[in-house]
């Protein structure tokens, strides 16, 4: 078969199937309250993860695909997981990730609009699950059917898609067990559920930091004591944990202590922070401080590196403490902090919770009853680098659909998935992008998925694959 793909061709049997096939289903979809697992206790009795999966389901078998099959797994009490495969005639395996399940509705839709209705307004397609994460299952089926319209060879190409990302994902992991020997080790992963801060371009998420929470408990006393009598002699619990969050953050000037905190920030990654700076000057500067308040950083590259790749420690949540209103003169027995540390890209959270831990406990001062148990923990991304020919594939796929050549995009959050999939393949290459991008509004109100990026990002993708394993 031929390896040689003409992207004007390729460019203009997207632009029809979505329109003919993908967007008409995908509007189904958006008519399903299929919520995630967390805000839907009774999701298997209401059965709309299963309508979800019916529907992608049902529009992957009435497309013209050779080499299609189609399973889908239930484990007990497990939300559905949806595995498509496409026969390839080359040697690799390609797996493309994404999820059907949704968040809640979200009050202060426009008017017209809801969560449960598809609107098609000026290019948008709006509607609950469209941006996040609906399209992407689409978009990765349309750009094999492309290649094999044109009959160029492609690897075997496998679909994951799951039904409780946006509560965690916190049964893939027993799939990826299940299913390990069917799955094996893929040559490249895609993942379609992100985006960039604009339309104009491709952009491949290269890192994404990690996580660590919990809870830090800070106990001095049994009971509560009149401040009159014990003030000044009993220690405050509030200035130990205070002492205690000393250990890990300069209060000064937020900056982290601890050198296992924080990775190498190289000269490649300022280059391209620089010029993601350049493009959009508001992902450094929207932040909405009150008149007179001071940024810890101001230097526009300082703050985008802060942001995205170093480590932070939040407090989050307080118990023990009383409200203004009911709070008496009595010295309180114990302070409980809920603690949020973001980690950089590259560092086992596993290993940062231990030594979190052991860090805060030892030597509690006054003796204090000390106690930091880690609850949430989950890696960051740093993305391996491409082989050559796909990278210039996508440069060139960039350029063609877009107008721009790809750009590389560095994320402050978690995205708990991606750490569990690169740890299950770490010999394998990812290529995370997707549609997201300003006024997607994912998770919120009018959410909206931009179909003519959803297009491009199907493009590129066909691209990408069709020199994936070469």
């Amino acid at each position: 078969m031929p390896n040689s793909l003409d992207l004007d061709k390729l460019s203009d049997f997207v632009e029809e199937w979505w329109d003919k096939s993908a967007l008409p289903s995908l509007c189904e979809f958006v008519e399903i309250p299929a919520l995630s697992p967390s805000f839907d206790s009774d999701w298997e009795a209401n059965g709309y993860l299963d309508a979800a999966v019916n529907t992608f389901v049902a529009w992957t078998r009435s497309l013209p695909l050779k080499g299609l099959t189609v399973s889908v797994h239930r484990l007990k009490n497990r939300s559905p997981l949806l595995l498509v495969k496409i026969e390839g005639d080359e040697d690799g395996e390609v797996v493309f990730y994404s999820h059907l399940d949704k968040q809640p509705e979200a009050s202060g839709w426009s008017e017209g609009k809801g969560p449960w209705k598809p609107v098609i307004e000026d290019g948008w397609l709006f509607g609950r699950g469209s941006v996040d994460d609906g399209y992407g299952g689409y978009a990765g089926i349309l750009s094999v059917l492309a290649l094999q319209d044109q009959g160029v060879s492609h690897p075997t190409c496998r679909f994951l898609i799951e039904t409780g990302e946006e509560s965690g994902s916190p049964d893939l992991s027993y799939y990826l067990d299940e299913l390990e020997s069917v799955l094996g080790t893929p040559d490249l992963v895609i993942v379609l559920d992100t985006g960039g801060i604009d339309y104009d371009r491709l952009w491949v998420t290269e890192s994404l930091r990690g996580i660590v929470a919990g809870t830090l408990s800070v106990k001095v006393s049994s009971v509560g004591v009149h401040s009159g009598h014990g003030s000044g002699v009993m220690p405050s619990s509030f200035r130990l944990a205070r002492k205690l969050l000393s250990r890990i953050e300069d209060e000064n000037t937020g900056e982290i202590k601890p050198e296992w905190l924080h990775i190498e920030i190289t000269d490649k990654m300022k280059e391209q922070a620089t010029k993601i700076i350049e493009m959009n000057s508001e992902s450094t500067e929207d932040f909405p401080l009150l008149d007179g308040v001071e940024k810890q950083v101001n230097d526009p590259l300082d703050i985008f590196l802060t942001m995205n790749l170093s480590p932070s420690l939040s407090i989050i949540g307080a118990d023990g403490i009383p409200s203004i209103q009911d709070a008496g003169n009595v010295l309180r027995t114990n302070t409980d902090l809920k603690i949020s540390i973001r980690t950089p890209p590259g560092i086992s959270a596993e290993e940062v919770a231990v030594k979190v831990q052991e860090l805060l406990e030892k030597d509690p001062p006054n003796g204090a009853h000390v106690s930091a148990v880690m609850t949430e923990v989950a890696d960051g991304f740093l993305s391996p680098e491409l082989p050559e020919e796909l990278s210039e594939m996508l440069e060139k796929a960039g350029k063609q659909f877009y107008g721009n050549s790809p750009m590389s995009l560095f994320i402050g959050g978690t995205i708990p998935v991606m750490a569990m999939l690169q740890s299950r393949y770490p010999d394998s290459k990812f290529i995370i992008t997707g549609a997201g991008g300003p006024g997607g509004n994912a998770h919120g109100p009018d959410e909206k998925l931009h179909i003519p990026t959803a297009k491009k990002v199907t493009k590129c993708m066909a691209a990408a694959v069709s020199v994936a394993i070469r």
